[in-house]
């Protein structure tokens, strides 16, 4: 086939488009970037030994292609300790620099479940050594997710029941109005830092719970008014 006209020639295979599957309808949401908030719960960040009250939010990201909405969890290698984190992800439609908290949720398309999946005894290390948590946080896979749903079908949820479970017993659960940084401020305090654009994402924090996964374990997470997925790990 004829390469089109200003068209470049690539020296090497072009990566895919990592793209996820929205509800109602056969169209993709195609992702470009992956912001995830940390200790976003006030209960999970007295779980990882943080101070409850108020701070400034940090982020951290994963990779497009850790979005995996296949149901299947493959265990990560160099790794006896990885952990389960339920969270709710923020598609955006549009983006921009210094948003207004005001505006912020006119920039959103969608909402979705997913489970931030961690490494955590090569995340303790990083962290010990005040290293960057990728090792422990965007390695293959590691961001299982469900369709995503449109705010058309559900507006914009701020509050409802987010909940994990593995093999059928409750390890996580919370609500989504226990969020010390809500979907609007996330939004608007990361344009300061990022210039949002269409496709990028947003892992909203988890509640506490957080704990181990074996081989064999299904874990289920569910958010209210979002909906559910089911993970095998493998």
């Amino acid at each position: 086939m004829a390469m089109e006209i200003g068209m470049p020639e690539f020296v090497i295979e072009t990566p895919s488009i990592v793209t996820l599957p929205i509800a109602g309808t056969d169209a993709v949401f195609p992702v470009r970037r992956v912001y995830c908030i940390g200790r976003n719960y006030a209960a999970h960040t007295v779980e990882m030994g943080g101070d409850p009250n108020r701070e400034a939010p940090f982020f951290f990201q994963k990779n497009p292609d850790n979005l995996d909405p296949s149901g299947e969890f493959p265990y990560p290698p160099h790794s006896a300790d990885v952990h389960h984190e339920v969270e709710m992800a923020v598609a955006l439609q549009t983006g921009g620099k210094n948003i207004p908290l005001g505006k912020a949720l006119e920039h959103v398309f969608g909402y979705g479940v997913s489970i931030d999946m961690t490494r955590r005894d090569l995340q303790g290390e990083a962290k010990k050594l005040g290293r960057p948590w990728e090792i422990g946080k965007a390695f293959e896979r590691s961001a299982p997710i469900g369709t995503i749903r449109a705010t058309t079908e559900i507006g914009h949820p701020d509050h409802g029941r987010i909940e994990l479970r593995v093999n059928g017993e409750v390890r996580q659960e919370g609500d989504l109005n226990q969020m010390i940084w809500k979907v609007p401020e996330m939004i608007s305090h990361l344009s300061e830092y990022f210039e949002l654009a269409p496709g990028d994402v947003i892992l909203s924090g988890t509640p506490s719970g957080v704990g181990p996964v074996a081989r064999g374990d299904r874990m289920e997470a569910s958010i209210e008014a979002i909906g559910s997925i089911a993970v095998d790990v493998v």
